[in-house]
This record gives C-alpha cells, sequence and structure tokens, in this order.
C-alpha cells in the first residue's frame, strides 16, 4: 500500500489506497442434505486519485505490479468526476468491538452439525418441508491509508447460519425460514428453529382476506421489505442533493409519527455492520435519521458532503466502485406493546411476514407493493390461518405519518436492520 501510495503522489495531488481481504468458508444444504462446503480467499486493493482537479480510479486483484494500478488510475482521472473534497487527515476512531477469534476456530464438522440440526428439527415437526440452509464462517481485514495522513485498518469477523423451508401441496406453496448473523460464533440452533415451526404452524390453516384497506401489521422481515427501502432512499445525501428525495427539504420537520425515531448506529459491539469507520477512513457515529418524527440528519460520503457543503456523516461505502452514501444499521426504536396485544386489538387485518417484490413501486415517492410470500389473517384479535394470492400496498409516508402501534418485540434483520413490528391502518390489501 506504502508502494502504490508514494507512486500516485508522483503524479497526483492526492491520493489514497484501499485494500480489503477476506477468508469465508461456507456450507451449503439443499433438499435437506448437506450439498457442499467451500473455501475462498480474496484480496483487491483500489487506487483513487485526485489529478488536476479529477477523481481517477482503478481497482485490481494484482498485488505485484503497483505502477499499472497507478497508470490506469491517472488514465481515469482525465474523464472523471470534478473531486470537491479532500482525503481525511488522521482520525480518532471509536472503538468497537466487531472481531472474535473464536470464530475462525469453529470446525467445518461443527458447522456441518449446525446446518443437519437446523434441518432435522424443522423436518422432524413437518416432514413435507424441503429445506435450504446454510452456515457461514468468514473474517475481513479492512486498510486505508492517504496522501494527507490519514489511515485506518481493523478486522471483523462473521458467523450466519439460516434455513429456508418449502412445503408443496399441489399448486399452494410455503415459504418458511429465519436467519442470524454475528461477529461471535452462534451455536445454537434453538431461536431459528422455534421461528420456523411457529411459522409451519400459524399456516396449518388458510384463511381468506377480503379486497380493502384494513390493519396491517409488518412483522420484523416484513418491514425490512416493504417500508425501510423508501426511506433508505430518502435519506441519502446523494438524492438529497440531486432533489429527489422527498424529504430534502424537510429537515427539522415532523414528518413521521411522533413514537417513530429510528438512528444509524455502526457502534453495536458484534453486530455484523458495525466498523469504527467508513471505506474512506471517516470515523462512525451514531446518527440520529428521525427522532419522534421529526428528520434530524441525511447521510454522506465526503464527495456528496462536499458538494452539499456539509462533514461527511462517516456513510461512504464502497459497494465495487467509487464510495457512495450507504447507512450502516438502522435501528428504530421499540415501542411499548406486545406482539400478542398488538393482535388482540385487530378486528380484521393481516400480519405481513415476508413480502416479495415491494421494490417495484415508486420508490422514492415512498410508493409499495408486492405479494405477501407468508403473511397471516387476524379476525377478532386472533390468527386465524395463512393468506395466499394476496397483495398489499401503500405509501411509505402516510403510513408512517399515523402508526397505529409499534411493538416491543425487536429484531435484527440480516444484521443491517434492527426493527420491532409496527401496525399501520388503512393499508390497501387485495386477493382474488
Amino acid at each position: 500500500m506504502e508502494e502504490i501510495l508514494a507512486l500516485a503522489k508522483k503524479v497526483a495531488e492526492e491520493a489514497e489506497v484501499y485494500m480489503v481481504s477476506s477468508e469465508e468458508t461456507p456450507v451449503h444444504f439443499e433438499s435437506n442434505r448437506l450439498k457442499n462446503t467451500q473455501y475462498k480467499q480474496s484480496q483487491s486493493v483500489a487506487l483513487r486519485l485526485i489529478k488536476n482537479g479529477k477523481t481517477g480510479y482503478a481497482t485490481s486483484t494484482n498485488m505485484e505490479n503497483a505502477q499499472q494500478l497507478v497508470d490506469d488510475a491517472v488514465a481515469t482521472a482525465e474523464f472523471g468526476m470534478k473531486a470537491e473534497f479532500q482525503f481525511p487527515a488522521a482520525k480518532t476512531f471509536p472503538k468497537v468491538a466487531i472481531f472474535d477469534g473464536d470464530v475462525d476456530k469453529i470446525s467445518l464438522e461443527t458447522m456441518i452439525q449446525l446446518g443437519e440440526e437446523l434441518i432435522s428439527k424443522v423436518t422432524e415437526y413437518s416432514p413435507e418441508v424441503i429445506c435450504e440452509g446454510g452456515v457461514t464462517k468468514s473474517s475481513y481485514q479492512l486498510s486505508i491509508v492517504n496522501s494527507r495522513g490519514g489511515q485506518a485498518s481493523f478486522m471483523e469477523s462473521v458467523f450466519g447460519l439460516g434455513i429456508e423451508g418449502q412445503r408443496i401441496r399441489g399448486t399452494d406453496m410455503l415459504f418458511v425460514g429465519d436467519y442470524q448473523s454475528s461477529c461471535r460464533p452462534i451455536l445454537k440452533t434453538d431461536d431459528i428453529v422455534k421461528t420456523t415451526i411457529r411459522q409451519l404452524e400459524l399456516a396449518k390453516r388458510t384463511a381468506k382476506v377480503t379486497s380493502k384497506q384494513m390493519s396491517v401489521i409488518f412483522a420484523p422481515d416484513g418491514v425490512t421489505s416493504s417500508l425501510v427501502l423508501p426511506l433508505i432512499s430518502a435519506f441519502n445525501g446523494k438524492t438529497v442533493l440531486e432533489g429527489a428525495s422527498p424529504l430534502g427539504k424537510k429537515l427539522g420537520e415532523k414528518v413521521f409519527d411522533i413514537n417513530l425515531t429510528i438512528e444509524d448506529n455502526p457502534l453495536i459491539p458484534y453486530n455484523t455492520s458495525s466498523r469504527p469507520c467508513d471505506d474512506e477512513g471517516v470515523p462512525c457515529q451514531v446518527t440520529p435519521l428521525i427522532t419522534k418524527g421529526v428528520v434530524m440528519n441525511f447521510l454522506y460520503d465526503l464527495q456528496t458532503a462536499a458538494r452539499a457543503k456539509t462533514k461527511s456523516t462517516g456513510h461512504g461505502q464502497r459497494q465495487g466502485g467509487l464510495p457512495s452514501p450507504s447507512p450502516h444499521a438502522f435501528v428504530l426504536s421499540p415501542g411499548k406493546v406486545s406482539f400478542e396485544d398488538m393482535v388482540k386489538s385487530i378486528d380484521e387485518g393481516i400480519i405481513v411476514e415476508q413480502l416479495l417484490g415491494a421494490g417495484q413501486g415508486n420508490m422514492l415517492g415512498g410508493d409499495f407493493s408486492g405479494n405477501v410470500l407468508l403473511g397471516f389473517k387476524i379476525e377478532k384479535g386472533e390468527i386465524v390461518g395463512r393468506v395466499k394470492d394476496t397483495m398489499i400496498s401503500g405509501n411509505v409516508y402516510q403510513l408512517l405519518k399515523e402508526i397505529s402501534a409499534i411493538g416491543s418485540d425487536n429484531k435484527w434483520v440480516n444484521g443491517f436492520l434492527n426493527t420491532p413490528s409496527i401496525c399501520c391502518s388503512n393499508v390497501s390489501v387485495s386477493s382474488r
């Protein structure tokens, strides 16, 4: 990295070298049995530089030819965007625990046993279910160094396991399952099995749904697949800067229900989305997004923040290219209502556990619609069966303006979202 930086400084005003290496061991199950185990190792380096006021960028998996990487980055700078930022100088980063050496010590045999245990417990309850599953351990090391003296380096470990079950009866297809991840080993399957069996139990009967507006309880996975994606776009500083965010001119205004509070928090110990700094070497921080319904902040990387004449919030993330604003971990504050009491309060409605295709609507405008992949009918305060051939639609900004109830049942979804169940009224439900 130092060699690449030294060469880049000779031909550019500023430069940054970003390197990431990873090791991953996935164990995959299919059709109720072990399919394969793998071991993957990768390393890549990216050079971003500023030459004649423009950004140049190049990446490589070849660590032997530093000069070629520099030449490639210089060549792209001629056509690059105007660089309106400076790389950060040396910073002090928050301490956040995201690495546990015990993850790497988990043997392949133990990982296979965990997967087999998941599948055997689910199929013991329901022999018709065909399961896919996975158990994965991995570790990542990220290093950044730039021409202003800024540098950062950290390691992260990840352990994840989950199951997806499918039951087919004629033309009826039922999908169930759950997933957990942590920076620490997960050696118990009880919670995942309990969730999956609960879904199978509730799905024993089916219930008819009338097409109309009604109350809908979005379970944590349902919140993820329906309500959160439009908010991610709306709080993106780049979207705000381009004038495309519905919240762009609402900073400091009450837009949502007073009971809704959301923050981006990358400092939670052993959460897989936590980290001390972003992919540009800017320290991470807790960023309030909505506080009691009021829009508080947007998410910025270095370039977008400079264009908006503000500071980076530490949300520059790389997804195969130049950094762009992206959230780390959304955390929705829980309410005081239990899931059971939420159900009891509804005369007629549905529960959405999983929604398919919600991102097909006008996401920037907050519209969503999708098929209920897994959901249940509520009648007179009781869950009476699974819903089939049912769609829901609505607008996130309208639904979250007047929330019927926020649950106390917070759950992590894919390490990215920590959310309780949310009950909204007047959601359009259609069924055939």
